[in-house]
């Protein structure tokens, strides 16, 4: 039987304590009684989320958790490979891999969770089976949002933002905030006082282990990508079909990168995009044969979560939908073109530097009411309304500011 805990050690440098200050939580706790300081380091659990680009939301939530608990220990709990996307980051003590979706899991999680004496968890997922869980392990301090009939397992509620009559439903706040709302109130519920300037979540941040880079390294050669080549990331996945811009007109951008613009086109996906990739890799090599040598397929190349960071940290654009990889090269710096549709953008909406103009957002349709959500209108906001001339635009405007014309 394999076990359900892979325990990776990180054993971050200590930081120095922050001065005394007043604690601002932006989330209402219920009940709202905050503990007094801890006597001792508090022991705390970080139950991730499952999505790749909602743990990269969360960074900054595991930042002021470690900078306002040095002496803590402080573990994160993931499923399997998103161990692989919090490497190299020096905020945690431990990461806990268990498959969170296996029959009993939440009971099997727990009593493995036992043994770590946590006094408290933080939950990111709104999940029922991630408050039972910590229920379950005797976690004493267990908080997180009122949401999925959990509340009762909850020691500490959390109430999310609603939209306002006549509309209903949860107002769609960037998960940014959602989260870090949530690690300003586990703070404030173990009288740990916050710094004036950590009361709103700043950049998305990952890493690179040695490993890491060198498997991106390896995976970049196979593709024919030196050192010295400019290439684009074109991420036409997504969770949800209905997310995923047309195939052809990838294809078509792909040319449009080849031929206009000289770069090397490198189409991403996960396992399970593999074949969605692959069917790009052939319109493209069926409509501009000349463009075949030019193009590379990573699924094909055994990409993986710690190879992808560093694939794309290496990269000059990528071109994506809402999806997971969107949120590393956020994380990275790195421009991007997203596309939206028809989910709303402002559930992710992403912090990004200040100097920079990292993103560019490209809505199926930009007049949407801000009192409406994308979501609730599916055939208003497909995400085939996004044409190509418009992605083209953008691309091209983006990579003139990288390179532009001498004068």
């Amino acid at each position: 039987m394999t076990a359900p805990f892979l325990q990776t050690s990180r054993r971050p440098p200590r930081l120095p304590p922050l001065p005394h200050t007043r604690s601002n939580p932006a989330a209402s706790i219920s009940p709202g009684t905050p503990a007094a300081a801890p006597a001792k380091p508090p022991r705390v659990l970080m139950f991730m989320p499952s999505w790749l680009g909602d743990t990269v939301m969360a960074t900054p939530t595991l930042r002021l958790l470690r900078q306002h608990l040095p002496q803590s220990t402080i573990v994160a709990l993931v499923r399997p490979g998103i161990d692989d996307l919090l490497a190299g980051l020096d905020w945690l003590d431990d990461v806990l891999v268990a498959d969170r979706t296996a029959l009993l899991g939440p009971a099997k999680t727990a009593s493995r969770l036992m043994a770590f004496k946590f006094d408290a968890a933080l939950l990111l997922p709104n999940s029922f089976s991630s408050a039972m869980t910590t229920r379950l392990a005797g976690v004493p301090i267990r908080l997180g949002y009122d949401r999925d009939g959990r509340g009762m397992l909850l020691t500490h509620r959390l109430s999310a933002k609603e939209r306002p009559a006549p509309q209903k439903g949860w107002a769609p706040v960037s998960a940014v905030n959602y989260y870090y709302d949530a690690g300003l109130s586990l703070l404030a519920a173990l009288g740990i006082p916050v710094a004036p300037d950590a009361t709103s979540p700043g950049l998305l941040e990952l890493a690179l282990t040695p490993a890491q880079q060198e498997a991106g390294d390896r995976v970049l050669l196979s593709a024919g990508v030196q050192p010295e080549t400019r290439y684009c990331i074109l991420n036409p996945g997504g969770n949800n079909p209905a997310k995923r811009w047309p195939v052809e007109r990838f294809a078509a951008l792909a040319h449009h990168l080849i031929t206009v613009h000289k770069l090397r086109v490198l189409i991403n996906g996960s396992p399970g995009e593999a074949p969605l990739a692959a069917l790009i890799k052939h319109v493209i090599a069926l409509n501009h044969p000349e463009d075949e040598a030019m193009v590379a397929c990573l699924p094909e190349l055994g990409i993986k979560i710690g190879s992808l960071k560093r694939i794309v940290q290496r990269s000059c654009l990528m071109v994506t939908n809402d999806t997971g990889p969107r949120h590393i090269a956020a994380a990275f710096g790195i421009p991007c073109i997203a596309m939206f549709g028809p989910t709303d953008h402002r559930w992710t909406t992403l912090p990004l530097r200040p100097d920079s103009q990292a993103e560019r957002v490209l809505l199926s349709d930009p007049d949407l009411p801000d009192d409406l959500v994308a979501d609730e209108h599916p055939d208003r906001c497909r995400i085939d309304r996004i044409t190509t001339e418009q992605v083209f635009a953008a691309v091209d405007a983006e990579l003139t500011r990288q390179s532009p014309a001498p004068r």
